[in-house]
This record gives structure tokens, sequence and C-alpha cells, in this order.
């Protein structure tokens, strides 16, 4: 039976959202993360996230998640034999004459206007990943899945080159409505692998994905509120898992030393990478933390006046290690087309664009390495984890209790959205 939403000023308890960010490769360390939580789900909580939201790779995490017929422990470890059995080959072709095919299409759309006619343009072919995905993820089972109760809904975001707009596309109960904000809102679609590939598709490197009568692109670019398609769709309380370590204190107020040489292109692009994959999401975070802070300060009887305000517990991981040092030392392994790429590009360690090679080293080292940093990472704050993961079976009127040390707090919806209407 379809659990109605929560009505405006409560929430229920029961509805946990999990929100994976993109990140290409990075989100191999979401897969570790996910892997601990499996462990630490109460056996009377077979599926803590009733809602799942994913962006680019992530995107392709949340829908394995949601359409698996099984248990949450179930569908990670699907999630886990899938990620680490991956190689650069099954989500790109990494050999020299796709590569210079690609090159040589792109120098030939100079000539005309800087497009090629029925083709969208990119350096990389990601046709394997399409046929990956489609290989793992029954799309069917989406709706199977809602119309029995162990999910609400899932939203993948992706960017519409036309309208310059985040569109969140997601599929749930009918009682869910569309919502519009400023350059960004949600769209009831049912939900596809072009709809994934769209999410997914990074600029210049994939192609462009058609979705109606609009091209689409990673979802990660011009998101500017990450959290909120899980707040639009019934969320009280937010798992939230990033691919990066910015957020920790020990980084702040620090600056690297002066550099050796001018950016590399490929340093270049990474940082236009993280701009558009880590900075949103980190700035989405912080806006609902300050807003939580000017709540706490606020008498309860004054928060009626202040609605559509409510609390959101809320939870977020990160890894504890540089993933660009990470990536620095395992560009060796990729194949030799794509490592003359990377270093001639700068995309390793001397080069100062590690963070570049972070996103597209889908080989086996690089990904052993980040699922474990997530597991140990979410392991070490098992203890408040597993009190964030206790099922809720009533309905909270008060701010929820703030568990520390993971950054868990509890955020606001009207941070940077009114409640959907």
């Amino acid at each position: 039976m379809n659990t109605p939403p929560p009505q405006q000023g409560q929430y229920s308890g029961n509805t946990g959202a999990l929100v994976l960010s993109g990140g290409g490769a990075r989100a191999a360390y979401q897969v570790g993360v996910l892997k601990a939580l499996a462990e630490l789900v109460p056996d009377a909580e077979p599926n803590p996230f009733k809602i799942i939201c994913g962006t680019s790779a992530g995107a392709v995490n949340a829908l394995l998640l949601a359409s698996h017929p099984g248990t949450f422990k179930e569908a990670v470890v699907r999630l886990c034999d899938l990620w680490m059995g991956l190689t650069v080959d099954r989500i790109y072709r990494s050999n020299w004459t796709s590569l210079a095919g690609n090159i040589l299409t792109i120098t030939r759309s100079l000539f005309s206007h800087g497009v090629v006619r029925n083709r969208a343009l990119a350096l990389l072919d990601n046709r394997p990943l399409r046929d990956l995905v489609m290989e793992v993820i029954p799309f069917t089972n989406i709706q199977r899945n809602i119309d029995e109760g162990r999910l609400r809904a899932v939203s993948v975001n992706a960017m519409s080159y036309h309208q310059g707009e985040s569109v969140s596309f997601f599929q749930g109960h009918d009682e869910l409505k569309e919502w519009r904000r400023f350059r960004r809102c949600g769209e009831r679609a049912r939900l596809t692998v072009d709809h994934l590939m769209a999410s997914a598709a990074i600029p210049t490197l994939f192609p462009a994905v058609k979705l109606g009568d609009e091209y689409f692109g990673d979802g990660a670019v011009r998101q500017l509120a990450p959290i909120s398609p899980a707040l639009h769709l019934g969320a009280s309380r937010v798992f939230v898992v990033g691919v990066s370590d910015n957020r920790s204190p020990v980084h702040w107020g620090k600056r690297r030393k002066v550099a050796k040489h001018p950016p590399s292109l490929a340093q270049i692009g990474g940082q236009l990478f993280n701009a558009a994959f880590i900075d949103s999401l980190e700035g989405d975070l912080e806006h609902l933390e300050r807003v939580n802070l000017l709540l706490d300060s606020v008498e309860r009887k004054a928060l009626e006046e202040l609605a559509p305000l409510r609390a959101v517990e809320s939870a977020v991981i990160e890894p504890s290690q540089s993933l660009d040092r990470i990536a620095g030392r395992k560009v060796r392994f990729l194949p030799p087309a794509l490592r003359w790429l990377f270093r001639s590009t700068g995309a390793t360690t001397s080069g100062g664009g590690g963070s570049a090679a972070s996103y597209l080293l889908f080989e086996k080292p690089y990904v052993d390495e980040l699922i474990e940093l997530g597991y140990q990472d979410a392991m070490w704050e098992r203890d408040k984890l597993s009190e964030f993961l206790r099922p809720r079976t009533q309905l909270v009127e008060t701010q929820p209790k703030s568990l520390f040390g993971i950054r868990v707090k509890p955020v606001t919806e009207a941070s940077n959205d009114n409640p959907p209407s």
C-alpha cells in the first residue's frame, strides 16, 4: 500500500533518503560507505532509504539500488560485485582507434559551426557504459518496488543544454508533485537508460543524450541544491555521501605551496570538474547547517511562525584521504592510449591534474582502494551511524538530535526550498 506524503508541518521519521553525488570513478567511494551501512542496518529495517537520489555516477548506484528486487543488503552486495569487476573498457572505449577517431571528428566540427549532424561530440565513446547499465539494472523493477511500498521515489539529475537548468527526473508515488525553482525543476518520468546516460554525460568527455526534444548532460552541472530533490520528495532524514575531503576542518585555512609551473590542461579541467561535482554539494550543506544554527536559537513557540521551515535529520560521510593523490598513484594502470592522453595533458601528480584523473580511473587498483576507504570511513563512525539508521516509529515534532563526529546535523528544508506544494 502506498504511504501518503507527510503533512505540512510534520514529517514521518521513517522517510529516509539517500543522496549520492556525482564524481565518475570517485563514486566507488560511495560503494564502500554503502557496504558498511549494509552491515549496520537493523534486521527490522531491511530498507532504510525509501527515497534515493543520484547524480552522474551516483545515479548508476542509485538506480541499481532502487531497481533491485531484494533487500538493501542484497542490493549493496550486487553493487559491490559490479564495481569490483569494472575496468575502463566497460565504461568507455580506450583503444587508439576510438580515441583518434573522436579527436578527428571534433577537428572536423571546427569547419561546420562546431557541430556534427546526428552525433553529439565527445572525446570518449561511452557506449560500453550503456550496454553495462542495460545488463545490470532492471528498470521495470523500479515501479514494482514503488507499488509494493519498498520505495517511495527515486530521482536522477541531468542538465539541459537548451534551457541551461538542472532537471530532477523522478519516479515515485502518485501523490508526489513536480516543482520549479530558480534554474532547477523536478519532472516526473518513467526512468530509463537514457535518463541515466544523460545524468552521467560529463561535458566534452561523454556525448550529450537526447531526451524528448532536448539534449542533456551531466547532472552535476548547474545543480545548485543537490539535497533539494530528496526534500521535495518527502524526506525527513537525509544521508549524503560526498566524494571530497574539502569539508574536513583540517584543510581549512591551509594553502598549498607556490606552483612550479602554469596549470596543465588536465589541472584546469580537474578544477572545472570539482566545481561541478563537489562545490555545489558542499555549498548546499554549509547553507543548511547555518540555517540549523539559526533555528536552534529560536524558541519552540516562535518556530511555528517560521513555517514552512521544518527540521530534517541528516548525516554526511566524505573521504578522509585525498582522492586526487590516490588517483595520481594509479594512472600507470590505465590502458596505453589513455595513459598517453593523461600524461600528455598533465593528468598526473607531477602535472597537477590528478583531480581530472580521479574522475576517469575506472581500474581495479583505484576502485578497490576507494571502496576500502569508504568502508573504513563509515565503520570508524559505526556507533553514530547505527543511531542514525535506527528505525523511527512515530512522528517527530521537535528538532532531531544532532550527532556530531561524522558531520551529522539536523538540517532544514527551507534553507534552500519551501516544502513542496
